[in-house]
């Protein structure tokens, strides 16, 4: 981070900094906002006299927003503030279901469909007039619909070619659950970011006295999908990895999917071991609840469950009595999509705020400049380790 730090400081920027944080993503922008805003009122560029930075340092790069809906449940995006020439980052939350409008009188939830019209309309209402556009989207949308196996919508691949046919030029996305989506728009940046280093110190603030030893931790992944996941964390920490796979019933589709018939484990030993559960989402909780029931069966001492959304589609209510039956000691999931009050206040979860680093990627990307020490994190990891004498 300090190297890319120095580099924005040498570095002029690719246009006016703008942060489009539409309704979904209000705090979360907020947060990344202060964040740039501080940094560079402290930071001495090196081409501070020059009329290009005249507006590099300012008390807000928010760009003001709304989208309003009429009665009949349409709606409109409108941009409040001038965007001329600006290098713009639209941030949005396609999970945030707490947003709510009024459709003939009856209290409608916002969807992952109503936030992703939302998002094209402020790239309409936009008219062209930045200098360019990125779409800051943590979960990407329907990427769980990211492969065909028969006639049906391919839809997460469409939405990409969509957005760059409105003049989107880069996408920041987070664990996206199958990155091979990006081959939809080959000639577009496309940046995928795991939040490894976060879960690892996220995981140090769930147990102080958590050790990454060959003897007393392992990894495992919840599914085949997630495998390189898994071992690229056992890697960086030195650790073992196993993984579960899924047998399913192919004969049957239960909401949208054949349903699983059993997880079967892969993997070393865990008698006596804590257990890093790592995974990109946690949707209803059914299937990570069985695995760890599963690893609680073969003696596994501690077990922690790391997902980049906490989406908790059917309540907290199982997860409460998973915890009572110490199935599970912790909970670790990122502020990246909304984190409902009732999560914050359980006493297993610990939540992992990734604002800072994402407030770094834009600030980076605004100076053009490279990604690669963000994407691999293994020096800030190592760093980390050796500070809790881990290494």
């Amino acid at each position: 981070m300090q190297a890319a730090q120095k580099r924005n400081r040498e570095a002029m920027p690719v246009g006016d900094l703008g942060i489009v944080a539409l309704q979904s993503s209000e705090v979360l922008g907020q947060k990344v906002n202060d964040y740039i805003v501080q940094w560079r009122k402290d930071r001495d560029h090196k081409h501070s006299g020059t009329p290009q930075l005249h507006a590099y340092a300012r008390d807000s790069y928010l760009i003001r927003n709304t989208t309003p809906r009429f009665g009949s449940g349409e709606g409109k995006a409108i941009i409040l503030d001038s965007i001329r020439g600006d290098d713009l980052y639209i941030l949005l939350d396609v999970c945030n279901y707490s947003i709510t409008y009024n459709l003939r009188g009856v209290t409608n939830h916002m969807s992952p469909d109503d936030h992703y019209v939302d998002l094209q309309r402020a790239i309409a209402a936009i008219g062209g007039k930045a200098r360019r556009i990125t779409v800051v989207m943590p979960y990407l949308y329907e990427s769980r619909q990211f492969r065909r196996r028969q006639r049906e919508s391919l839809d997460c691949a469409q939405m990409l070619k969509d957005l760059v046919a409105m003049g989107v030029e880069n996408f920041i996305t987070f664990d996206a659950h199958d990155p091979r989506i990006q081959n939809a728009i080959p000639l577009c940046g496309f940046e995928n970011f795991r939040p490894i280093y976060q879960f690892i110190k996220g995981l140090f603030r769930a147990a102080p006295d958590f050790c990454v030893s060959p003897d007393r931790l392992m990894i495992v992944s919840p599914d085949e999908a997630g495998t390189s996941r898994a071992v690229y964390m056992a890697n960086v920490l030195g650790v073992e990895m196993g993984m579960f796979y899924k047998r399913r019933d192919y004969t049957r589709v239960v909401n949208g999917e054949n349903p699983i018939v059993a997880h079967e484990f892969l993997g070393a030993d865990v008698s006596g071991k804590d257990v890093v559960i790592i995974d990109d989402m946690i949707s209803s909780g059914n299937g990570v609840i069985e695995i760890a029931r599963q690893l609680k069966s073969r003696n596994a001492r501690r077990i922690f469950i790391c997902a980049s959304f906490g989406l908790f589609t059917d309540g907290m209510e199982k997860f409460d009595e998973a915890y009572s039956q110490g199935l599970f000691s912790s909970i670790l999931t990122t502020n990246l999509v909304y984190q409902r009050p009732e999560l914050l206040a359980k006493p297993y979860y610990t939540g992992c705020d990734l604002s800072k680093f994402l407030a770094l990627i834009i600030d980076t990307l605004n100076h053009d400049g490279s990604l690669s020490e963000l994407l691999n994190p293994v020096d800030r990891i190592n760093h980390f380790l050796i500070k809790k004498g881990q290494r």
